[in-house]
């Protein structure tokens, strides 16, 4: 599955002549020597014009049309020395890594993440005490010995919330400042928006070649975990901020191979209507026979923890052993899903990473870290 992105190649000038404050009155008196100073500085910077940019990492001011600047401290970097490369002109505001690191960040009482995410608050306070009656039968159903749950096909596992509550909303409060820095709303589900696609047009029937059907017994686990984000127990991960590889998520507690980490969840629209939108977290959902009807994710407005998570360059050995989860399209009740499911045990502290070009082998991820 490969996010959908055009070359970086075709970005446009992305820097606009700076607004500076009036010249001064050619009858002022200057009071001092630095006011002088002053005076002369914004002369030359008036003159230079940004003509004489160059990208502080490579060094080189060729391609002056994709150098961006930083909005503050004026240093030019190339879109494409960046990491991870910025393949569209960024919306807003655009801070280099060095001024980003100390850039604050939001941060959400634990009523304001209550709020943020529609937590469903329960009469007591113990996670236990707030199970259904069915989510304990589906355990007791589950439970048995090694030796024949070894013969069996592996099926997904529901993830293990962290006990301490007050840990949790730290986890969910660093996704909402994420999402907020990028000016997103969290939906823990596919949304379909006037003028974008309609839910009718989600069939998994109209997959080329078929879709694999999500099983009986790992449709009840992908329930059960919605209903566990619903009551605020989320999976134990946190969103964190790398001066390189931007917004990423890592794990805050162990994790189980074969664990369901999140849905890929965004707004639904046609392919065709986003052949030139170069946005590099479009995920695909469904592939058509007719390519009229093939559908992507596209999380640029709506989302959550899952458009944190980094693709990984799978053209490189390094690359693919970082790989230690899978993404994959599922037929879940006839409509299409995509599921991040781990591929092996990860480690506390351990970065999050899939391989998008598992699907479509031409994406360009060499581009990528």
């Amino acid at each position: 599955m490969a996010p959908l992105s055009s070359s970086p190649a075709a970005a446009r000038k992305v820097f606009p002549p700076r607004r500076r404050p009036s010249p001064p009155s050619p009858h002022r008196k200057f009071r001092s020597m630095e006011d002088i100073m002053r005076t002369a500085k914004y002369a030359v910077t008036e003159r230079d014009d940004y003509s004489r940019v160059v990208c502080s990492k490579c060094g080189s001011g060729e391609d002056s049309d994709e150098i961006l600047l930083c909005d503050r401290c004026d240093d030019g970097y190339h879109m494409l020395c960046l990491r991870p490369i910025v393949v569209r002109v960024p919306i807003g505001s655009w801070y280099c890594p060095s001024c980003s690191r100390n850039r604050p960040v939001k941060r959400f009482s634990q009523t304001k993440v209550i709020d943020f995410f529609r937590i469903q608050k329960c009469a007591n306070s113990s996670a236990e005490k707030c199970t259904s009656p069915q989510d304990t039968r589906k355990r007791r159903r589950r439970s048995g010995s090694l030796v024949l749950h070894k013969k069996r096909r592996r099926r997904i596992l529901p993830f293990s919330p962290t006990e301490d509550p007050a840990r949790r909303l730290e986890q969910m409060g660093s996704l909402a400042s994420a999402l907020t820095a990028l000016r997103m709303e969290f939906s823990d589900q596919l949304t379909y928006m006037q003028g974008m696609t309609p839910r009718s047009a989600n069939q998994a029937e109209f997959e080329n070649g078929g879709m694999q059907v999500l099983s009986k017994e790992d449709t009840e686990t992908l329930e059960q975990c919605r209903t566990m984000y619903k009551r605020g127990e989320c999976p134990p991960l946190l969103v964190v901020f790398d001066s390189c590889e931007g917004y990423t998520v890592e794990a805050d507690g162990p994790i189980k191979d074969m664990t369901l980490i999140a849905e890929y969840t965004g707004d639904v629209d046609y392919i065709v209507n986003r052949e030139n939108d170069d946005c590099d977290s479009m995920m695909t959902l469904l592939l058509a026979k007719d390519p009229s009807k093939s559908l992507v994710i596209c999380p640029d407005k709506r989302g959550n923890i899952a458009r944190f998570i980094n693709g990984i360059n799978n053209h490189t050995p390094d690359g693919r052993k970082k790989q230690n989860l899978k993404c994959v399209r599922y037929n879940v009740n006839g409509e299409c899903q995509v599921l991040l499911v781990a591929t092996r045990d990860i480690a506390k502290g351990e970065r999050l990473y899939y391989d998008y070009n598992g699907y479509e082998h031409e994406y360009p991820t060499h581009h990528f870290v």
